[in-house]
């Protein structure tokens, strides 16, 4: 397990946590925060996907990331979760300007709505790295923007420039992560993006995940994540088992719908959403429940 890439073991895509009137609950933050942390997280993104990044305002998005810097407490690197829809030149911008201290990377999608082709997904990440003061993390998630960031896409920027750090590899297609494995160089990191494939990731020689189950299950998939990066794959391979049948739930109805009950019957937080996502309906809720008891080791 030494000398694996920067940002390389198990990541948690932190969720943001709301009161009942949809303002951000700090209290509740912060417990999640220790949680995840004493559950064996190697680091933090803070402000991703299923941390509803989207809902948040600027000035919101400014005081989360800046009280999970002072909460964490260098206790682990913090990345920023930091998109730019379809402007390019906003998110330029932006990244000259922002104060990242107390950061270690940031991690960015390619563009939204817009659909471009690769050589418009290569010229806006280029962009992107030549304003960002620290290391990247390319973010592919063709189900959020509708374009497959490919891996000779993903091997091109690495080659070109040095603060390519890692991708987040959730296409949900094993054979991407693959190719890129095949061809990248020795300290770029091939991070999972999708919980289920994390381990096979690993196993075809991936460095870790960003997990969304990590919320509420660190200790699991944060061992997980250990055992396959030690070469122990019989104990990974029944780590992913004991998680398989919780994963779909966490998605049925929109991430992080899911997981945001999840956390809730932890008593960690409350189960509140920005619409237009809602909670987890009531029968998908108990099933939830039910299937997160049989997890073994894992206490609700």
């Amino acid at each position: 397990m030494e000398n694996l890439p920067k940002f390389s073991g198990t990541g948690v895509a932190l969720i943001t946590p709301f009161q009942k009137d949809g303002s951000v609950d700090y209290p509740a933050l912060g417990r999640i925060i220790d949680y995840v942390i004493k559950g064996g997280v190697d680091y933090i993104v803070c402000l991703g996907t299923t941390g509803e990044a989207i809902t948040l305002s600027s000035a919101e998005c400014r005081e989360i990331l800046d009280f999970t810097i002072k909460h964490v407490d260098e206790r682990v690197p913090i990345v920023a979760g930091f998109f730019g829809g379809n402007y390019t030149d906003k998110l330029e911008g932006i990244l000259k300007t922002y104060n990242f201290d107390g950061c270690a990377g940031i991690m960015s999608s390619s563009p939204a709505y817009s659909k471009p082709p690769q050589e418009g997904i290569y010229q806006h990440f280029m962009r992107v790295a030549d304003a960002s003061p620290l290391p990247l993390i390319i973010y592919n998630v063709p189900g959020r923007t509708s374009s497959n960031v490919l891996p000779e896409t993903v091997l091109r920027l690495s080659e070109a420039h040095e603060q390519f750090a890692a991708v987040k590899e959730a296409s949900g297609v094993l054979a991407q992560s693959v190719e890129i494995l095949k061809h990248c160089r020795n300290d770029f990191g091939v991070l999972s993006g999708d919980d289920v494939l994390a381990t096979a990731v690993i196993a075809m020689g991936g460095h870790g995940g960003i997990s969304v189950i990590a919320n509420a299950m660190p200790v699991q998939f944060s061992k997980m994540i250990n055992a396959a990066l030690a070469g122990d794959l019989k104990t990974a391979r029944q780590l992913n088992f004991d998680l398989l049948d919780v994963h779909p739930l966490l998605y049925a109805e929109g991430n992080p719908v899911g997981i945001k009950a999840a956390v809730s019957m932890l008593g960690l937080c409350g189960n509140h959403l920005r619409v237009p996502l809602v909670p987890l309906s009531e029968p998908l809720r108990e099933t939830l429940r039910k299937r997160m008891s049989t997890v073994p080791g894992f206490q609700l």
